[in-house]
């Protein structure tokens, strides 16, 4: 039905998500969806007996602002026993609806309009809308292909007397690429004697590969009091629908954080904090995620040997980019969008993470998949792309 109100966008350039626009368009195309970060396998079923129970108990009313104190004393312990901090569980540990609302909540506490905000390209997709929803301006630095290491030279020159914020984010989507304990150095080095705040995005914080600690914003005492860090239970336990996460960090921080979160969300669903508590009870199953994701990395990449892609480092997260300079001559957006419709196989460019559009010839898959799934989507490669040598 047409409208009667002319509407002035206010964000005339802002389009659509790209994992909505390519899991949209695997589905209509019947392909392999190895686009948007989500597992197609099930958590365990004590998480829903938990979920039920409590249902059951009559525990269905709003929760606390700030979460249920069963889940924040879990995410209390859980933080302390990972990287030695003991955050305080009433001023100091936020639930969210999801990372998303938690980076947005952020955000929009902190940044003012004309404040600046340096984040880290390719950036996740969800970054720069939100600075520019409250009137920031996102600055721009570079993790360096193919290695996408940050440029902590470049990032000193991109600091200015309207710099609010840095955004990092680690293990990086869409990359995989680490932060290290000496990034982290630098980093604080950076910021010592300034006012910046520091958001860090840590979804992936259980998913670090080849026996290599993460290296969390919360272990490091300096950069820690003037950070919030953000984490996921829907990437940690495979429900990514639930749309539950959390923010830690100083009290001075987290009650401005709140002063948002209190109008725009207000409070998350009450039930499922109470059934990830529960869950979280057992740390092996935080703790075992790491082996669990590396397999699958490891299987994934031992079936794309057959193809000729050629893959790039996957240090973290549950996606693995490629690089197709070889088989292709088309940009990655229209690679993807041919290789979802005529191939059977949905990935995401890489292009779509960068302001300018900057294209590697680089896709990323996601192997959050059974096996069967990422056998299916291989073979289907394989046929299309015949290896030489």
């Amino acid at each position: 039905m047409d409208t009667a109100v002319r509407i002035a966008s206010r964000f005339p350039e802002m389009g659509t998500t790209i994992f909505t626009v390519m899991s949209r368009l695997a589905a209509e195309c019947g392909a392999v969806n190895l686009s948007q970060g989500f597992p197609d396998f099930q958590a365990e079923p004590a998480l829903f007996d938990a979920m039920h129970r409590h249902m059951l108990a009559g525990r269905n009313q709003y929760a606390p602002m700030a979460g249920l104190p069963e889940l924040r004393q879990a995410i209390v312990d859980k933080v302390a026993d990972l990287y030695g901090p003991r955050f305080d569980v009433e001023s100091e540990v936020t639930v969210t609806a999801g990372a998303t609302q938690a980076i947005f909540t952020a955000i929009a506490a902190f940044v003012r309009p004309g404040d600046e905000v340096i984040v880290f390209e390719p950036v996740y997709d969800s970054y720069v809308p939100a600075i520019e929803t409250v009137g920031g301006r996102a600055v721009f630095a570079q993790l360096r292909f193919p290695d996408y290491a940050p440029d902590w030279a470049q990032v000193a020159s991109l600091i200015s007397p309207r710099t609010r914020m840095i955004i990092v984010n680690s293990p990086h989507n869409p990359t995989g690429s680490l932060l290290s304990a000496i990034d982290l150095e630098k980093l604080a080095k950076l910021v010592r004697g300034t006012d910046i705040v520091i958001l860090s995005d840590e979804v992936y914080e259980h998913t670090v590969f080849d026996g290599v600690p993460h290296a969390s914003l919360c272990g490091h005492a300096e950069l820690a009091a003037r950070s919030l860090v953000v984490s996921s239970f829907g990437k940690t336990y495979h429900i990514t629908g639930w749309k539950i996460g959390y923010v830690v960090g100083p009290a001075a921080l987290m009650a401005e954080f709140r002063k948002v979160h209190q109008f725009n969300v207000f409070t998350v669903h009450a039930p499922s904090q109470l059934a990830i508590a529960d869950y979280m009870q057992s740390p092996e199953r935080h703790q075992s995620l790491a082996g669990f994701y590396q397999e699958k990395r490891d299987f994934f990449r031992s079936l794309m040997a057959a193809t000729p892609f050629e893959l790039l480092p996957c240090r973290g997260t549950y996606f693995q980019l490629a690089r197709y300079a070889g088989l292709s001559d088309l940009p990655d957006t229209a690679f993807a969008e041919w290789l979802t419709r005529d191939v059977g196989v949905a990935v995401i460019p890489v292009s779509v993470f960068y302001a300018n559009g900057q294209d590697d010839r680089v896709v990323r898959f996601c192997f959050a998949k059974r096996e069967e799934t990422l056998r299916a989507a291989t073979e289907r490669l394989s046929k299309a792309f015949v290896k030489s040598g």
